[in-house]
């Protein structure tokens, strides 16, 4: 059987050879090549043509969520596999790497035993994502949400929050942004999915893309 060719791309040396050591000690796999940042992993896949491209979120040069969109994205003609790894559980980066056309997303706590399920699992056109994300996601990326009375009772606040929501931007992120607590930000979300009627802030968001309310 024809190894599986992986193309490794983290900024952190150790990470990157932690992953090796699990691919090549499996051993159906061949790790072709190693980047530690964005722009190398873009130039080095179209190069290399790996089977799957491992790319970490956070990386100097050009992130991984735009390494994805480069590789996978819905314009790109011929497009690659591409697995996003990061120690960051947040819903909006899955939801972004997954609207970028990557066919995993994985946390790297999650252990070697999902690493290779989720390599096999892109290279066979299937998609898997940690357990610990919401499963919700794939639904998410397809939903449709036509626009309704909803926005109107959203506070000025609650507008400012929901556009940065669907900037990707975390909630230490929005309370600096906005001068106030973390604390404070939480609640304004508990709110807003109340009155959106979604259930997490990945929703907020795809209700703000979708109807055109981040450019609020």
């Amino acid at each position: 059987m024809t190894a599986i060719r992986i193309l490794v791309a983290d900024d952190q040396e150790v990470v990157r050879r932690n992953l090796r050591h699990i691919l090549e000690v499996d051993g159906n796999f061949e790790v072709v090549g190693e980047v530690a940042d964005g722009e190398l992993a873009v130039q080095q896949a179209r190069k290399l043509r790996p089977d799957v491209t491992l790319v970490d979120v956070r990386m100097p040069g050009r992130d991984g969520l735009s390494v994805t969109r480069a590789l996978a994205g819905p314009d790109v003609p011929d497009p690659l596999r591409v697995v996003v790894i990061t120690t960051f559980e947040l819903d909006e980066y899955a939801f972004t790497a997954l609207q970028n056309g990557a066919c995993g997303f994985l946390l790297k706590r999650s252990g070697p035993g999902l690493l290779i399920e989720g390599v096999r699992a892109a290279v066979s056109g299937d998609t898997l994502i940690s357990p610990q994300m919401t499963l919700r996601l794939f639904q998410l990326s397809g939903r449709h949400v036509e626009r309704d009375q909803r926005s109107t009772v959203l506070s000025v606040r609650e507008w400012e929050i929901v556009g940065l929501v669907a900037q990707a931007k975390t909630n230490a992120e929005i309370a600096q942004s906005l001068g106030i607590t973390a604390g404070t930000v939480k609640t304004h979300l508990r709110s807003i999915q109340r009155k959106l009627d979604v259930r997490n802030r990945v929703a907020i968001a795809a209700w703000a893309w979708e109807t055109g309310s981040e450019e609020r």
